[in-house]
């Protein structure tokens, strides 16, 4: 089990768990709560780092949001930046999956010479990944209008415990390349409730004008992409183009995942893992 801790800072109070040890390594999620259990994405990093795996704003028992801007990305960058100087560490490493890895993206914009390294995976650096046709956030994808009334369900706060579960399920399923892999993957410790009001603010304001694709070449630290190769969330297509932006980065493409590729290619995921602890060389 992971170890819950708060965190005073002059931006407010922040849950984090701990676990591992190692060069202390960042993760958090756009519109996910953590706890004790940890999360599929966080966990195989305990094995080379010491990870904190943050509850931003409004999750957890971090502060609530008290105004939709504080949902932005740059303000969960600075969020983290606050969290950061108050654990005395002068740099730390950062992961992202999926929103999370847009936040990886941003946070190597603005803050790089914070960070000893960025890995970011199964995510895009534009909008533009809703747009393909491959995505399930795609208007011409045949998931998508059930995608939007799971996530309306979910962001009623009436919707039962129950039929959120079969609902998290249903979302899961599309995001697996079977449903064997997927209930392999429920039998491993995981924790991530959606936290609804900041899934909304992200697909209806966030999103609509991210975009890092003129800043990704000024990025100048090791970053680590990878990506599954039957993504249904933010097809491959955009982790091609993370790395082919970002002047130090290398690439790793996960032939038998969607969108979860630390538990549908457990094994090779942990291999990935172990070796982001290296550094690159660059041409």
């Amino acid at each position: 089990m992971w170890e819950q801790k708060l965190i005073e800072t002059p931006r407010g109070t922040f849950e984090y768990f701990v676990k591992g040890n190692g060069k202390p390594l960042a993760i958090t999620h756009f519109s996910m709560a953590f706890n004790e259990k940890g999360n599929w994405f966080a966990n195989p990093f305990t094995e080379h780092y010491q990870v904190f795996l943050i509850n931003v704003r409004g999750a957890g028992n971090s502060d609530a949001i008290e105004a939709d801007e504080q949902m932005d990305l740059e303000e969960i960058i600075l969020d983290l930046e606050a969290i950061r100087e108050a654990l005395n560490f002068p740099k730390w490493a950062f992961a992202g999956h999926s929103i999370g890895g847009m936040i990886a993206l941003k946070y190597a914009v603005l803050k790089q010479t914070s960070l000893l390294k960025c890995i970011c995976g199964c995510s895009a650096a534009s909008k533009a990944y809703a747009s393909h046709p491959n995505s399930i956030y795609c208007t011409e994808n045949r998931n998508f209008n059930r995608i939007i009334e799971i996530m309306e369900s979910l962001n009623n706060p009436n919707t039962p415990q129950v039929i959120r579960k079969e609902l998290d399920f249903e979302w899961a399923m599309m995001s697996f390349t079977s449903e064997e892999k997927l209930k392999n993957a429920l039998t491993i410790p995981n924790s991530g409730r959606t936290v609804g009001r900041a899934l909304e603010y992200f697909r209806k304001v966030a999103v609509k004008s991210f975009d890092l694709r003129k800043e990704l070449p000024t990025i100048h630290i090791d970053t680590y992409v990878f990506g599954g190769k039957y993504d249904a969330q933010c097809p491959i297509e955009y982790s091609y183009e993370i790395a082919d932006l970002i002047p130090t980065s290398e690439l790793t493409i996960f032939e038998q995942s969607n969108h979860n590729p630390f538990v549908e290619e457990e094994k090779a995921f942990r291999d990935f893992v172990k070796e982001t602890t290296k550094t690159l060389k660059h041409v």
